[in-house]
This record gives structure tokens, sequence and C-alpha cells, in this order.
């Protein structure tokens, strides 16, 4: 199968090995990789692509995929569209649209330095930005969905560029309409931050690292200077230099659960509760019956899953026998790939990190990577 590029398009190459693509260095070839640097090439290579019939995958900065071995039987769409576009500024605020191919720890550091807040704590995180909508990307206490105001989408049903609104995304703990179906591609981000020379702390551990009160304000660069440092130290800032970096970050997410189901397990699993019932006073008139309240919905707690890893038996820096994959020496929730590991190494250690949490605890952990042709559960 060779494509045929329309006038404006990214010109295809062949049997690209997609490995060095991801940041956990597997993958096999593609049929056909194209890589549009512009906007108007991205939406012209992927509305061909489409009307072929092709089979399609879109890689950004492909930290967050496991491609198997095999490689990708189609067109792989690599997105390196970058341009930041301001519009509309006030005194207090700032509405920017970003490409999809901006990477997004770039985009949070040129933020911080002209004092606009709202991302900070996001500092760190691979990737690029029109990932980040898909996956609702958060740390330390903030979510992207808090400062993104909407994505402009090509719809692969109508082939449209649409402009879908935050609340359209549907967006959850690293869900989105788009995590759970919606076919397309983002094109573009837009955010909007507060003028604001601080960060209010919002997570225990980062108030710990920085010495301060959670609630405390404290300056957005110091902020993003212990995020990175809180990274790195459990090897979630992809630095070449660093042997545990050759991975996908966190690889799995922390499961969450009703409350019932985490009074089970022991109680020092490290747990949250995420959406506590709002008390509200309910005004009656004299000498009336206020209303029986609704029954209270069940509340859902968020567990740890490096506690449930490493208490199931599966410690730093483990490794099964004959493979070179690993769970990282500094946090037990990556997944590295130091020597050379193929996709079915990675997929394998995966496979049996969820076995054992599920067989302890009888918790199914869900893996934060997308999984192109192996089995990461």
């Amino acid at each position: 199968m060779t494509a045929t590029v329309p006038r404006g398009s990214a010109e295809p190459r062949d049997s690209a090995v997609l490995a060095e693509l991801t940041t956990i260095r597997v993958g096999g070839p593609a049929h056909e990789l194209l890589q549009p640097s512009t906007e108007d090439e991205l939406i012209a290579s992927v509305r061909a692509t489409w009307e072929r019939g092709d089979d399609w995958l879109i890689i950004g900065g492909g930290s967050n995929m496991v491609i198997s071995d095999e490689g990708y039987d189609g067109t792989v769409i690599h997105i390196t569209t970058r341009g930041i576009q301001v519009t509309n500024q006030t005194d207090s605020s700032l509405s920017i649209r970003v490409q999809a191919g901006e990477a997004w720890d770039g985009l949070v550091a040129r933020l911080i330095s002209r004092g606009w807040a709202g991302l900070e704590a996001l500092s760190g995180i691979p990737g690029s930005v029109g990932a980040a909508p898909i996956q609702n990307i958060g740390a330390y206490g903030q979510e992207v969905a808090t400062a993104l105001t909407g994505i402009d989408f090509l719809d692969y049903d109508s082939g449209e560029l649409l402009h879908l609104t935050t609340a359209q995304l549907q967006l959850g703990y690293r869900s989105s309409a788009i995590k759970s179906g919606l076919a397309g591609v983002v094109v573009a981000v837009h955010f909007s931050l507060t003028a604001s020379a601080t960060s209010r702390v919002k997570y225990q551990q980062l108030a710990t690292a920085l010495g301060v009160h959670v609630g405390d304000d404290v300056p957005l660069q110091q902020v993003r200077d212990t995020v990175l440092a809180l990274r790195k130290s459990k090897a979630m800032v992809l630095d070449p230099n660093e042997p545990d970096s050759v991975s996908c970050g966190s690889f799995f997410t922390n499961p969450i659960v009703p409350e019932q189901v985490a009074r089970a397990l022991p109680a020092d699993v490290p747990r949250w509760v995420i959406d506590e019932e709002p008390v509200t006073d309910i005004a009656v008139p004299l000498g009336e019956t206020p209303a029986q309240p609704p029954a209270p919905k069940p509340r859902m707690v968020k567990l740890s899953a490096a506690w449930l890893i490493e208490h199931a038996g599966v410690n730093k820096g483990f490794r099964l026998p004959g493979s070179r994959a690993a769970v990282s020496t500094k946090h037990s929730l990556a997944i590295v790939n130091r020597t050379g590991a193929d996709a079915d190494e990675i997929a394998e250690l995966s496979r049996y990190i969820a076995a054992r949490v599920l067989g302890k605890y009888g918790i199914r952990l869900q893996p934060e990577p997308v999984a192109v042709g192996v089995e990461l559960v």
C-alpha cells in the first residue's frame, strides 16, 4: 500500500521504526509514517488517510504508548505542528490557542516565566499538548481540566474541524470522551490562565516538599522547581541521562473504588475520598415539614497504585527472570526499558504486576499508556 499524498500534506516515510517515536523505545515498523509540520498539512494528511480507508494511528510526544514489536500495518501520523496564539488578554487573564505538537513542559515553563498561573503543578509531564486533554493529565492537585476551555478537533465521522468545549469532552480522572471512543484528532487546545506571581498549594506531598501548608501561596517558579525535583526523584522526568527515564512515566492509574471496597483493604493503604457530598442548608417555611433529603451517593475513594504494587510483592527494581524490562528503582509505578527490552517484555511485566495486585487485593489495575497491538493486563 502506497498512499497518494495530497498537495500541502506531509510526504510519507515507509517502514519507519516506531520505537524511535516513543519514550519507552519499543515498537516495530509503521507501514507508512506522515509527519505534517503545519496545521493545514496535518488536517489534509488526516483527511486523505480517512478517505482512503487506511488504518490510522496518531503519535504526539510518544510518552504514553506501548506499540507491539510487529509495528503498525497502517498509516501513522506523527504530529509535530507547533505554535501558540494569544486569543484574548487582559491585565488579569490570558486565553491562548496551542497547536497539538507543542511540547507540554515547554508550554508550562513559558507560561510560568511570564507570570501566568494555572498549569504550574503539571510541570515535567512528558508528551505533547494535544495529548493532555485526552488523558486529562494531572499531578499534585491540578488537572488540565481546570485551565482547559476547549479543543479544536478533526472529527472522524464528519471530517469537519469542530470546536469542543470542556463540558463536551466529559473529562474525568485520566479520562475523556476521546479516550472513551470519540474518534478524531486533536488539532489545537485552548487554555485560560490567570495573572499571578504565586500558586495555591493543594496537595500534601507538594506542600511538605515546599515546607508550607496546604492552602498556602507559593511563587510559581518555586512550585515548578519543586515539582520537577519530586518527579525526578521518582524517575518521572524523562531525562536521556537517567536510565530509569526510558519509560512511559507512570504506568498504572490510581484505582478508584467505592468506599465499601476500600474499607475491606488494610487500614494502611493510602486513600483519598474524591467526591465528598456537599453540605447544603435547606430553608423551610414555618409550620411546614421539610422534604426527606435524597439518599447520599456512595462515596468513591482513590487508592495508591504504588502501595498496592509494592505490598503485592513487586518491589522497586523488580524484573522477571530473563527479562530486560524492570520496575523503576525509584518508583514502583514506572516500568522501564534500560537494556533493550522489547514490547512483549514490557507487556509481560505489566500483566504480572496487575495479576499480583488482583490476586492479593482484588483490585484491577488499569494501565495508563495506550496499547497498540499488545495486551498490558
